[in-house]
């Protein structure tokens, strides 16, 4: 098993739910829906059973950066390559009202080079059991009563134990979104497309500068 270090992770959220995302673009903790909510992901607790959601740019010798978007929480991951760079953010709309269908959703978007991509939820903390579903360039995660869609515009596969995997090739100054919400969530573009996550973006960066304005905190 292998562990990162609590300082490796960065914090992302909604008011709602948070979630952690490590130094290897993996998100390794993340409740759904609530704060209070049984565990999606997990591998901060048990790397092998607790399900994570990581896309990397990868080779040896990759080096990470990590920042926050300045005065706001939304949070991006850096893989300087011998020849490039990668760029991931990481961010969950906000100040949506409760019946907008980007109100539960976890936004990835990343540009440049060949990426890799798995996606391996662990419903209840790894006790409930998932039935995976691939339709299209959407993978339908099912457990109990939750069902959970991750929408891309690449081709997904995924493996007998129903871990979601993606490998592609990014051209300078292409990008590509990832989609993780509520499979019933109606009115949401399936797959998601570039402008959509554009303007979910904006109004995130929005959210936190207009309640960092207002915030006494000194």
């Amino acid at each position: 098993m292998s562990y990162q270090p609590i300082e490796n992770y960065g914090i992302i959220g909604n008011m709602r739910t948070v979630a952690l995302v490590s130094m290897n673009g993996s998100i390794d903790w993340y409740c759904y829906p609530q704060f209070d909510s049984p565990s999606i992901f997990g591998a901060i607790l048990d790397d092998k059973k607790g399900g994570r959601f990581q896309i990397s740019a990868g080779a040896d010798g990759v080096r990470l950066k990590q920042v926050y978007w300045p005065s706001t929480n939304v949070w991006v991951t850096r893989f300087l390559l011998v020849d490039g760079i990668a760029e991931l953010e990481d961010f969950m709309p906000v100040g949506l009202p409760s019946d907008s269908p980007g109100h539960h959703h976890l936004c990835r978007r990343i540009r440049c080079v060949r990426i890799s991509v798995s996606c391996r939820p662990a419903f209840d903390y790894g006790r409930q059991t998932r039935d995976t579903q691939i339709k299209a360039n959407t993978a339908i995660f099912k457990s109990g009563n939750v069902s959970l869609a991750l929408s891309t515009n690449v081709p997904l596969s995924n493996d007998e134990q129903g871990e979601v995997s993606a490998e592609f090739v990014l051209a300078e100054g292409k990008s590509q979104v990832f989609i993780l919400r509520d499979d019933c969530a109606d009115g949401v573009p399936c797959p998601p497309s570039e402008k959509g996550a554009e303007e979910l973006l904006r109004g995130a960066v929005k959210f936190w500068h207009d309640w960092l304005s207002a915030c006494a905190y000194q």
